[in-house]
C-alpha cells in the first residue's frame, strides 16, 4: 500500500514540476509575445474612415462620399433588435466571458478533429472581442500564433474597455459586402433604411453577413443568404430576444433588398454634387473628403434645380432641331430572328434623362415606325423577359431634316436595326414616341440669390452621364454685349448719366505699327448717330460702348471687371470692352447678382455649412457679424441687427441707374421676349462674333440667372443665334416657373435718387406725359440737359452740351467724333 502511495505520489510531484515548466514555458511564450503585440489602447481614439455626406439646402440627400462606405454609430443609437441579432449569430455569450470563449474553442477543436484531412477550413471559435483584436490589431492570417496573440489581444481589451464599447467597434468596423462598412451604411445599402427602421428578419441578415458576406449574396446566392438568416433568427429565438411566432413570421418573409445608389442621390443635381466634391477636396484634401465624415449643407434647392435642367434642356433641344436635323441613330444592331431585348440593352443610354429611353426600330411601314423598348433591369441586374412596343408616329419625327431637307416619310428618316432615343408622348386616343436626339450644342445656366451669394441652382450641360464638363464652372467664354453694363455702371460711377450722349457713327482705332486698323461694327452693321447711354445698352451698341471706354480709360473699366470678379487682370485694350475675354457663368451671373444686391461684392457658394464627424462647425458661408443674436432670454428685446461687412464695390445709387437701364432692355430692347416672365427683370443679352456665345443675364430684386448656349468647341450657330433668339427664351421659361407662387416686386429705388421725365431718344428734359418721355434716374447734383448746343465742327449734329457733368471733354477729333 505504501508504494502505491509512494508511487503516485512520485508521479503527482514529477506532474506538479512538469506542469510548472509548461506554465513557466507558456508564461515566457506569452510574455514574449506581448512584447510584439500591438498597443491595444490606441482604439480609444478609433476614428474609423467615415463618408462624407452632402445634403441640399432643405435636408435632402444629395451624394456620399467614401473609400469605405461607413457611418459611425454610437452604441446607444443601435437598436437592441440588431445588437440582438449579432450576439446570436457571432457569441451568444458575449456578456459572460472575459474575452474567450471555452465552451466555442472546445466546440471548434472537437471540429478540426472530426474534419482533420477533409481540405474543410477550421471552425471559428472567435468571440465579438476576438474578432475586434483581429479586425483593428492583427491580419487575416491563418495561423496558430495569431489564434493565440487575438486571445491573448481579446483578454487584456475586455480588461480595458466595456462590453458596449467593445460592441460598439465591432458594429462600425465589419465589412457587410456591396462595399459596406459597419451595420449603419449597410442598413442603408442594403435596405435603403436607418438601422432603426430595419425588421427582424433583415437585422438578422445583416448580422449574417460578417462570416462571408459574397457567400450570402442577396441575388448571386439567394437561397444560401435566406437559409443563413433564418439560422440567425433560430439562435434568436434560441437566446430568447424573440418569440417563436415573430420569428417564424420573420423567416417565413422574402429577402427584398434594394441597394443604394452610388453617386447623387438628387434627381438633376448631378452637376451641383460634382462641383460641391471638387470645392471640398480643394478645401480639405482629398483624404479628408473620402474619409473624414463631413457633413455637408449645401444651398441647392432641389426645386428650382429641376426647373433649371428641364429650361436648359428644352432650350438646347428646340436650338438643334431648329439648327442641327438628324445625325442618324444612337447604334445599329442586327434584328435577325432572335430576341432583340438582348442586345439592345447592351447598349448605355443617359441614365440622368428618365424621360428618354432607347428603342430599336422594328419596322417602317406607312406612316409610322414600329418600335421595341429597351428592357428594364431588375433589381438584382438581371434583364426583364418583358419586351414592351411603342409606334413612332410621322409626325413625331418631321422635325428630323435629313441633309438640310424635310423628310417625306419615315423611311427617310429610320431603318430598322437603328436605335434611337424616344420619350413618350399622350395623345387624344393612345400614347405613342417621339423621336428624340442628343443635342450637339451646349450650355450652362445658374441661379443665385442676390443677396446672399448662394447658389440655389446649376445646371452645367444636356447630360451629366454625357459630359461630366461642367459649362458654368469650368468653361471659359467670351460674354460679348452681356460685358457692357459693367462699362456704362464705370462711366455712371464717373461722371455720366443715363442721358449723357454719345455718338454712333464710324470709328477707326490704330492697333499699333504693323496691325490692321480696327474698326467696331454694330451688330446689323449700321450707324444710328447720337444716343443717349440708355439707348446704347437697350440696343446693345457696340461703336458707343467702344467710344465711352475710350473716354473713360481701359485701365479704369479693367478695374472695374475685377472688382465685380468677372476677370482677374483685364487686358486693358479697347476689344476687352465688347467682352472678347473669357469668364464663366458663374462669374458673369455673381456680378450681374451685385448690381441687383445695391452693389455689395458677393461671394458665391455652393455650401452654406460644413461640420465635422462630431457636430463641430468648420465652415460657414455667412460672414456677416450679429453680436446681438446670441441671446439667453428674449425680454421683448428687438430683433437683432446683422452687420454687413462685405465691400461696397458699386455706388447704391449706380446700382440702380443700370438696372434700371437693364429693365429697359427687357421692355424696348434687345430681349424682349423676357417680357413674358410677366415681373419686372433686368437683364442683358450677349453675342460674340459669328454667334459662336449666347447669353443671357438677368434678375428680378430676389433671384439672379445667367444663361449661356454655345458650341463646346466654339464655332458659328448660325445667323441670327444671337442671346435674345436663343438664351433669352431659356431664361424666361425658367423665371416663370421658379417665381410662378411668389408676387412680383419693383426695384427699390434709393433714397435721395431723383426721378426726371426725358426723351428718351435725345437725353432732354421733357414734359410728363409727352410722347417718348420715361422717367430717368438722377444722382443728386446731376440733371438732364435742358438744350442742345454745337460743339468744335459737328455743327450739323445737335448735341446736349455737356455729356455729363465730369466729362466735359469728350470730343474726338478724326475718325472719332463727339461721344
Amino acid at each position: 500500500m505504501k508504494f502505491f502511495v509512494k508511487f503516485f505520489g512520485y508521479l503527482f510531484g514529477i506532474g506538479t514540476v512538469m506542469f510548472l515548466i509548461v506554465a513557466a514555458g507558456v508564461w515566457m511564450y506569452l510574455s514574449e509575445m506581448g512584447k510584439d503585440l500591438p498597443d491595444y489602447t490606441a482604439l480609444k481614439n478609433y476614428e474609423p474612415p467615415v463618408m462624407t455626406r452632402v445634403h441640399a439646402a432643405d435636408g435632402q440627400l444629395m451624394a456620399e462620399y467614401a473609400r469605405e462606405r461607413r457611418l459611425f454609430l454610437p452604441i446607444q443609437a443601435v437598436p437592441d433588435v440588431l445588437k440582438q441579432a449579432y450576439i446570436s449569430a457571432e457569441d451568444k455569450n458575449f456578456y459572460d466571458h472575459l474575452g474567450i470563449d471555452p465552451e466555442g474553442i472546445a466546440r471548434a477543436v472537437l471540429a478540426f478533429v472530426q474534419n482533420y484531412g477533409s481540405g474543410r477550413r477550421p471552425q471559428g471559435a472567435s468571440t465579438i472581442t476576438q474578432q475586434v483584436a483581429k479586425n483593428f490589431l492583427l491580419t487575416n492570417e491563418l495561423s496558430i500564433e495569431r489564434k493565440i496573440k487575438e486571445a491573448v489581444l481579446a483578454l487584456r481589451i475586455e480588461q480595458t474597455f466595456t462590453k458596449p464599447e467593445i460592441l460598439e467597434l465591432y458594429l462600425n468596423e465589419i465589412y457587410l459586402g456591396l462595399g459596406a462598412y459597419g451595420v449603419a451604411a449597410a442598413a442603408l445599402v442594403y435596405f435603403d433604411k436607418s438601422v432603426h427602421e430595419l425588421t427582424v428578419a433583415e437585422a438578422a441578415y445583416l448580422a449574417a453577413l460578417p462570416k462571408a458576406p459574397n457567400n450570402y449574396h442577396p441575388f448571386k446566392h439567394t437561397d444560401a443568404a435566406i437559409a443563413r438568416r433564418n439560422w440567425v433568427i433560430d439562435r434568436m429565438v434560441e437566446n430568447g430576444y424573440v418569440d417563436v411566432e415573430t420569428g417564424e413570421k420573420a423567416k417565413a418573409t422574402p429577402l427584398e433588398v434594394t441597394p443604394r445608389t452610388r453617386g447623387s442621390h438628387l434627381f438633376a443635381s448631378e452637376y451641383f454634387s460634382e462641383e460641391v466634391r471638387r470645392t471640398l477636396a480643394d478645401m480639405y484634401g482629398e483624404d479628408r473628403l473620402y474619409e473624414g465624415g463631413l457633413s455637408v449643407r449645401s444651398t441647392l434647392d432641389p426645386e428650382m434645380q429641376e426647373l433649371a435642367r428641364k429650361s436648359l434642356m428644352d432650350g438646347l433641344i428646340e436650338f438643334d432641331r431648329r439648327r442641327g436635323g438628324w445625325r442618324g441613330p444612337v447604334e445599329k444592331i442586327e434584328l435577325g430572328s432572335g430576341d432583340w431585348g438582348a442586345p439592345l440593352a447592351e447598349v448605355e443610354g443617359l441614365g440622368d434623362v428618365p424621360e428618354w429611353t432607347l428603342a430599336v426600330v422594328l419596322s417602317v411601314e406607312g406612316g409610322e415606325a414600329e418600335i421595341g423598348l429597351q428592357p428594364e433591369r431588375l433589381v438584382s441586374g438581371a434583364l426583364s423577359t418583358e419586351r414592351k412596343r411603342g409606334v413612332i408616329p410621322f409626325d413625331a419625327m418631321k422635325w428630323a431634316r435629313v441633309k438640310g431637307r424635310s423628310p417625306s416619310s419615315p423611311a427617310d428618316v429610320l431603318a430598322p436595326g437603328d436605335v434611337v432615343y424616344v420619350a413618350k408622348q399622350e395623345g387624344p386616343a393612345a400614347s405613342y414616341y417621339e423621336l428624340m436626339q442628343v443635342p450637339k450644342v451646349s450650355g450652362a445656366l445658374v441661379a443665385l440669390d442676390p443677396y446672399t451669394g448662394r447658389v440655389l441652382a446649376m445646371s452645367g450641360g444636356f447630360s451629366f452621364a454625357e459630359s461630366e464638363f461642367n459649362r458654368a464652372t469650368q468653361a471659359y467664354r467670351q460674354p460679348g454685349s452681356s460685358f457692357k453694363p459693367f462699362i456704362y455702371a464705370a462711366a455712371l460711377d464717373n461722371g455720366y448719366t443715363p442721358s449723357s450722349v454719345v455718338l454712333d457713327a464710324p470709328l477707326e482705332i490704330s492697333q499699333g505699327p504693323g496691325l490692321a486698323t480696327w474698326r467696331p461694327q454694330n451688330y446689323g452693321g449700321k450707324f444710328y448717330g447720337p444716343s443717349t447711354l440708355r439707348t446704347g445698352i437697350e440696343l446693345s451698341r457696340n461703336v458707343m460702348t467702344v467710344r465711352l471706354a475710350q473716354d473713360m480709360g481701359m485701365p479704369l473699366v479693367a478695374e472695374y471687371a475685377k472688382r465685380f470678379g468677372i476677370y482677374d487682370n483685364m487686358l486693358p485694350v479697347l476689344s476687352m470692352s465688347l467682352g472678347a475675354g473669357e469668364t464663366t457663368v458663374l462669374r458673369l451671373t455673381t456680378a450681374y447678382a451685385t448690381i441687383a444686391n445695391g452693389g455689395r461684392k458677393l461671394d458665391p457658394t455652393l455650401i452654406d455649412r460644413i461640420q465635422d464627424r462630431y457636430g463641430k462647425t468648420i465652415f460657414k458661408h455667412d460672414q456677416r457679424i450679429c453680436d446681438a443674436c446670441v441671446a439667453e432670454t428674449w425680454d421683448g428685446q428687438p430683433e437683432p441687427e446683422l452687420e454687413d461687412n462685405r465691400e461696397q464695390v458699386l455706388d447704391p445709387m449706380t446700382a440702380y441707374q443700370i438696372t434700371s437701364m437693364m429693365e429697359g432692355v427687357v421692355q424696348r430692347g434687345t430681349a424682349t421676349k423676357v417680357q413674358a416672365v410677366g415681373r419686372p427683370v433686368a437683364g442683358k443679352t450677349g453675342t460674340t462674333n459669328d454667334e459662336k456665345d449666347a447669353w443671357f443675364v438677368g434678375f428680378t430684386p430676389n433671384l439672379a440667372v445667367g444663361v449661356f448656349v454655345g458650341y463646346d468647341t466654339p464655332k458659328p450657330m448660325g445667323r441670327g443665334a444671337t442671346g435674345g433668339q436663343v438664351a433669352a427664351p431659356i431664361f424666361t421659361e425658367f423665371m416663370k416657373q421658379a417665381l410662378a407662387d411668389e408676387p412680383p416686386v419693383e426695384f427699390r429705388v434709393p433714397e435721395g435718387l431723383q426721378l426726371i421725365p426725358i426723351n428718351r431718344r435725345t437725353g432732354l428734359r421733357a414734359s410728363a406725359g409727352a410722347p417718348g418721355t420715361i422717367l430717368e434716374s438722377f444722382k443728386p447734383g446731376t440733371a438732364p440737359p435742358d438744350e442742345y448746343s454745337i460743339i468744335g465742327f459737328q455743327d450739323e449734329i445737335g448735341i446736349p452740351r455737356d455729356v455729363s457733368p465730369d466729362a466735359g471733354r469728350a470730343v474726338l477729333t478724326g475718325t472719332g467724333g463727339l461721344y
